[in-house]
């Protein structure tokens, strides 16, 4: 049996008893909301601990083209997240960040509404006390918060398998037929045409723009058995951010017996995850 339009109406039914009672329950609980700040909306999964005084980490999922899939990802990108920290005192917010018809990177307003949602609203709408605020992603959810942290501070920032990392590359590839078709890569050329002929919007997209100006400490995992579109951009990637000199500290973990989900597979990375939190 599919539990999830029962868990659905659960979590409806819950805030609409806590609308009522203008309050919420103080307690454990983990729900679907809609989020807005400044005219921007995105749902988000709201995993909170039985304490009301919480650290925070907001999780960005990976990428799944359909936005009908985008709620399983950021239930499934929590879970993950939880199975790794170590510790149960802490609220994790999974954005729902849309995908489908927008071009790549476009959704960086979505997810820049829900962390300052999280910063400058969350208190208020929830009726509890945030202190740290930490970002992490995963392959795409790592694109972004690794941009974010190019535009707003907060306690840290980890990134496993962030990507795209070059946007160019990774579509010259598909035309010359050595890797499948994606959807990305489809938008991309419909508005801009080849990157072999115009390469300048592909390359604004990549990650490979975005090596400057990071905001906070920030913590990369790479699995050194990636996907060799990854892996081919990966170490000019390193040494762009590495040689950053208005960057905050920024630390590595590279798996050479791991792959794209390294984070999630590895005691090691698992390790670097809680130390990085542990000591921010």
């Amino acid at each position: 049996m599919n539990k999830r339009p029962l868990y659905l109406l659960y979590t409806a039914f819950f805030w609409i008893t806590a609308c009522t009672k203008n309050t919420l329950p103080d307690k454990a609980y983990r729900v679907v909301r809609n989020i807005n700040y400044n005219g921007v909306s995105v749902d988000v999964v709201i995993d909170k601990p039985q304490n009301d005084t919480v650290d925070v980490l907001v999780v960005y999922h990976g990428t799944v083209a359909f936005d009908s899939k985008i709620l399983e990802a950021a239930y499934n990108t929590l879970d993950g997240f939880k199975r790794i920290l170590n510790r149960s005192d802490m609220m994790i917010v999974s954005v729902a960040y849309p995908e489908e018809n927008l071009l790549m990177g476009d959704n960086i307003v979505q997810a820049e509404a829900a962390l300052l949602w999280v910063k400058n609203k969350a208190q208020q709408e929830l009726s509890i006390t945030t202190r740290k605020i930490f970002i992490a992603g995963h392959s795409q959810g790592g694109y972004l918060v690794t941009r974010l942290n190019t535009m707003h501070p907060t306690n840290g920032v980890i990134a496993n398998g962030p990507g795209p990392l070059n946007m160019g590359y990774r579509c010259q590839q598909e035309e010359l037929g050595l890797i499948g078709v994606s959807i990305a890569c489809t938008g991309l050329r419909a508005r801009y045409g080849s990157p072999t002929v115009n390469p300048a919007p592909y390359f604004d997209r990549s990650l490979l723009n975005f090596t400057n100006g990071h905001k906070s400490d920030i913590l990369f995992v790479q699995g050194l058995e990636d996907s060799p579109i990854q892996l081919y951009s990966w170490p000019g990637f390193k040494q762009n951010i590495t040689a950053c000199i208005n960057c905050r500290e920024r630390l590595f973990v590279e798996l050479p017996n791991a792959g794209h989900t390294a984070l999630f597979e590895s005691s090691t990375a698992k390790t670097e995850f809680n130390k990085f939190i542990q000591l921010r």
